[in-house]
């Protein structure tokens, strides 16, 4: 028989062991690293699996929810979705504010994916407005928690690629067309659109003298037809361009190299 001491020291095993094997599952099937990748203004949710997740046996739900910005302004007629908040200090001159928040929305194609991310570019159109979006886990009838992404504004985080290049050789000089990335379909839809409508950008040309393995910056601004001339006859350059963005002080990453023989 099993002294008394011993089979107390066995029941509370057994119950310390039931209470470790029973902690919430939703801990371990919570999303983790719930964030948006943005590029050109297509707006994807990511995620990654739960530490207790392996393989595609679960199904992921999305929401996703607007923030409203709510800048004040002063104007006589009030703003859409605003309210009067308090006068200016001369006569006739309101000032107007806007804020709060909406409800979480359901993200129909993305609610009982297994997939690991969730297009989100039409739900977040409206670039310079604050979203959130958040992602729960289900497995063998267990539901996590929601994990939400940090605040999300597209104007500030989209990331922009480097422009398309079409060169074309002119008397010993070349010729450098530039084309902004391109949006996504929905905004091609509403009307003739560029990126360039959003924000200033300037451009960047580089030439390479691969006889000489120097690199050359030929021109910066605005445009984006580049003549670059004074080449020497019977070398091979190679030319890379990128985007810069003042306000933000960002530039794209550079494009590929196109490398042309002069006769």
């Amino acid at each position: 028989m099993m002294p008394k001491h011993c089979f107390l020291g066995f029941l509370i095993s057994v119950f310390l062991t039931g209470v470790a094997g029973t902690q919430p599952a939703h801990e371990s099937l919570k999303p983790q690293r719930v964030q948006f990748q943005s590029r050109n203004f297509h707006n994807i949710l990511q995620w990654k699996p739960g530490r207790s997740l392996t393989g595609n046996s679960s199904v992921y739900f999305v929401q996703y929810k607007i923030m409203f910005s709510c800048s004040m302004k002063s104007s006589h007629q009030k703003p859409s979705g605003c309210w009067q908040h308090t006068s200016c200090n001369f006569p006739g001159c309101r000032t107007w504010a806007k804020y709060g928040q909406r409800q979480w929305k359901n993200k129909e194609d993305c609610w009982g994916t297994q997939e690991l991310f969730c297009d989100l570019t039409s739900e977040t159109s409206d670039i310079q407005e604050p979203y959130y979006g958040r992602v729960r886990a289900a497995s063998a009838g267990s539901y996590s928690e929601w994990s939400m992404t940090p605040r999300f504004t597209p104007w500030w985080e989209t990331k922009i690629d480097p422009p398309v290049m079409n060169i074309t050789q002119v008397n010993g000089s070349l010729l450098v067309i530039l084309h902004a990335p391109n949006l996504p379909y929905r905004y091609q839809k509403e009307k003739n659109i560029s990126i360039e409508d959003y924000y200033e950008l300037v451009y960047r040309v580089f030439i390479i003298n691969n006889s000489l393995e120097k690199e050359q910056k030929v021109y910066e601004g605005v445009h984006r037809m580049v003549e670059i001339e004074a080449l020497i006859p019977h070398s091979s350059y190679c030319v890379v361009a990128e985007i810069y963005q003042p306000m933000l002080d960002r530039r794209s990453q550079r494009s590929e190299e196109r490398c042309v023989e002069i006769p």
